[in-house]
């Protein structure tokens, strides 16, 4: 595998003897100060560019950066487009190193999101001189209102009857959907809060909340593990009775820490439902 210098060369080499690129940032995790290195980081890269149409018209420019495994274009797919000006090659190299490389039309720059964790590595004309020090501070928990603390909780005991009526009909894998993607939604929701107020709202939860074991005791986080169930019916329901546990838990927290109410009837009736249902499914 490439080492991290040698990346960063041949990016700059690249921009540097090509007058349409202008400027180069990083951005993601390689630009985070609080994130340990490894090799498995991408390199998110964007190249502020002039006449953008000369690079897009032929793709064989990106073969200076190595042979490939795969590539892929999102603005060129029938799925995944931005929607923004940007044009993204995401490419992942026999050697393991992953690129992100986006174009950029220099000329539309103020429409560029512009996050905290931005290095420049590259300014010919000195147009990003007030960059500010890379921080994650814009990937911090956001504290949350009271209605969406309420709306939240709403949604996490609506959606959970749907694993319910899953599981009564054997439908696995509906079942399974429903956990992993609504109820785990609102789950992560309350762990994020619960962090939060934890840590004053000054950290980052991480995509798929792959930070969240930095802040929080060690056996609550074997608790929430053990929620990811395999494919069995029986552990699917007993995930799904650890998750309205653990939800209840911290969600009691969250409301006395910032003083909002928390609807306790909802919880006890869903909470009876999904016990009936149960009772019911293992009688088939």
């Amino acid at each position: 595998m490439r080492s991290e210098e040698e990346i960063t060369n041949l990016v700059l080499n690249v921009a540097e003897s090509d007058d349409r690129i202008r400027a180069v940032l990083l951005n993601g995790s390689r630009a985070n100060p609080n994130v340990k290195k490894d090799d498995f980081q991408d390199y998110d890269i964007v190249y502020l560019v002039q006449e953008i149409n000369s690079f897009i018209f032929n793709h064989s420019w990106i073969d200076i950066f190595g042979d490939r495994i795969i590539v892929q274009m999102p603005e060129e797919m029938s799925f995944g487009r931005s929607g923004t000006e940007a044009f993204p090659y995401l490419m992942l190299f026999k050697d393991g190193v992953r690129i992100d490389l986006s174009l950029f039309p220099i000329d539309k720059f103020e429409k560029l999101n512009k996050d905290s964790l931005t290095v420049v590595l590259l300014d010919k004309d000195r147009l990003l001189t007030n960059i500010p020090e890379p921080g994650d501070q814009d990937y911090w928990i956001k504290r949350p209102g009271e209605k969406e603390f309420i709306d939240c909780c709403n949604e996490f005991w609506w959606v959970s009857t749907n694993v319910a009526k899953g599981l009564y009909r054997n439908e696995i894998s509906y079942a399974k959907e429903m956990l992993e993607i609504p109820v785990r939604t609102m789950f992560f929701k309350i762990i994020e809060w619960y962090i939060g107020i934890n840590t004053g709202f000054s950290v980052s939860f991480g995509k798929g909340g792959k930070f969240m074991k930095n802040y929080i005791d060690p056996l609550l986080y074997e608790k929430i593990i053990s929620t990811y169930p395999d494919a069995v019916a029986g552990n699917i329901w007993q995930s799904l009775f650890a998750m309205t546990k653990l939800f209840r838990e911290l969600a009691l927290q969250i409301a006395s820490a910032m003083h909002f109410s928390y609807n306790l009837t909802e919880d006890k009736n869903t909470s009876g439902y999904l016990a009936s249902v149960y009772n019911i499914t293992k009688e088939k």
